[in-house]
C-alpha cells in the first residue's frame, strides 16, 4: 500500500509540473497560481530556498545523497520533470487550441483565477489597514501591468539573462505572469517559441544522426539565447525563492494580501473578450521569425448574449470546477502530511 502512495504521490507531482509548466506559458497566467492552490506553494518554495552555499559545499564534496536531500530532490526533480514534459506537450497543444479556440482557453483560465481568488482569500482572515493596503497595490500594480504596451525584442544575452531573471517570477509570485511580462518586454516569441522550437529541432536532429546544425549559425544563435535564458531562469527561481522565504517568515498576511491583489489584477490580462492588436507598421504586419504576427496587445469589450457567450460562459464554469478539484485534492494531502 505504501508503494502504490509513494507511486500516486511521484504521478501526481509530475502532473502539477505539467500544470505549472502549461500556465507558465499563457500570457497572463502563473504557474505559482497552480502551486498556490494546489497546496504546495509554500514547500516549493522553501525547497528552492535550500538551493544554498550548503547545498553546492555538499555537491562539490560528492555526498550527492545528502545533497538530494537536503534540497527535497524527489520533489524538486519531479516538478521540474513536469514542467519540461509540458513545454515540449502540454504547452504545444495550448498554442494550438490558444490559436483555434482562443475565447473559449481564456475562458477556462478566466475561471480558474476567478476560483482560486475565491479559494485564497476564504482562507485568509487577517484584514486590517496594512493588509487592505496591500491587496489595493497588488490591484492596481496588476492591473497597471496588464494594460502595458509591449517593447521591441531585443536578443542581447545580457537582456535575455534578465528576461529569464523577471519571467521566472511566475513560478514563485502567483498572479504575476512571466509570459505576460516576456511579451511586455517584446521577448516571448523568441524565448518560449523560436529557441523552444530551435531546441525541439536539435533534439530531433541528434536522434535521427543529423549534426548539420552545428554550421546553422541562426540555430546556434537560438541555442545560445535558450541557454542563457534558462540560466538566468535558474538564478532567478533561487534569488526569487530566497527573498520570497523571507518575506513570508516575517510578512506572511502582507504578503498574501498582495498575491491576491496580483491575481485579481491579472484578470484584465486573461478577460475572455478581447480583440488582438498586432504591430503594424507603414501599412504591412510585423512578423516574427516564423512568419507569424506580432501581438502589440488586446482591446477588451462587453461582449453581446449569443450562443457563442453561453458556451464561454460554460468554460468558466469549468475553470471553477477544476479549482474547487485541486482544492478538495489539495486538502486531502494536507490531512495525509
Amino acid at each position: 500500500m505504501e508503494n502504490t502512495r509513494t507511486f500516486n504521490d511521484k504521478l501526481f507531482l509530475v502532473l502539477k509540473g505539467l500544470a505549472m509548466g502549461a500556465a507558465n506559458k499563457v500570457p497572463g497566467v502563473s504557474g505559482g497560481v497552480v502551486a498556490f492552490v494546489a497546496g504546495f506553494y509554500e514547500e516549493f518554495i522553501y525547497s528552492l530556498k535550500k538551493v544554498n552555499a550548503k547545498a553546492f559545499k555538499l555537491l562539490i564534496n560528492g555526498r550527492f545523497k545528502s545533497f538530494f536531500r537536503y534540497i527535497n530532490g524527489r520533489f524538486l526533480g519531479l516538478l521540474f520533470l513536469g514542467m519540461i514534459v509540458s513545454y515540449f506537450s502540454v504547452s504545444k497543444l495550448l498554442d494550438y487550441l490558444i490559436i483555434h479556440y482562443q475565447l473559449y482557453v481564456w475562458s477556462v483560465f478566466f475561471g480558474m483565477i476567478v476560483g482560486s481568488i475565491y479559494y485564497i482569500s476564504k482562507g485568509f482572515s487577517d484584514w486590517k489597514n496594512k493588509t487592505l493596503i496591500s491587496l489595493g497595490l497588488g490591484i492596481v500594480l496588476g492591473l497597471s501591468i496588464s494594460f502595458l504596451n509591449p517593447a521591441k525584442e531585443n536578443d542581447n544575452l545580457l537582456f535575455v539573462f534578465i528576461c529569464g531573471i523577471i519571467s521566472v517570477s511566475g513560478m514563485t509570485l502567483p498572479g504575476f505572469s512571466g509570459s505576460f511580462i516576456l511579451i511586455l518586454l517584446g521577448n516571448y516569441v523568441l524565448l518560449l517559441v523560436d529557441s523552444v522550437n530551435a531546441l525541439y529541432d536539435t533534439i530531433s536532429d541528434i536522434f535521427s544522426g543529423n549534426f548539420s546544425f552545428v554550421s546553422n549559425s541562426e540555430r546556434m544563435r537560438m541555442l545560445k539565447v535558450l541557454a542563457v535564458f534558462t540560466l538566468g531562469s535558474i538564478a532567478g527561481l533561487v534569488t526569487f525563492s530566497h527573498l520570497l522565504s523571507y518575506i513570508l517568515k516575517r510578512y506572511k498576511s502582507i504578503t498574501i494580501a498582495s498575491i491576491i491583489g496580483f491575481i485579481v489584477g491579472s484578470l484584465g490580462v486573461v478577460w475572455p473578450w478581447k480583440r488582438t492588436i498586432y504591430k503594424i507598421e507603414e501599412g504591412t504586419f510585423i512578423l516574427d521569425s516564423t512568419g507569424e504576427k506580432i501581438i502589440e496587445n488586446y482591446e477588451r469589450y462587453i461582449p453581446d448574449l449569443s450562443t457563442e457567450t453561453y458556451y464561454a460562459i460554460a468554460f468558466i464554469l469549468l475553470g471553477l470546477v477544476i479549482v474547487v478539484g485541486l482544492e478538495i485534492y489539495g486538502q486531502k494531502q494536507r490531512k495525509h502530511a
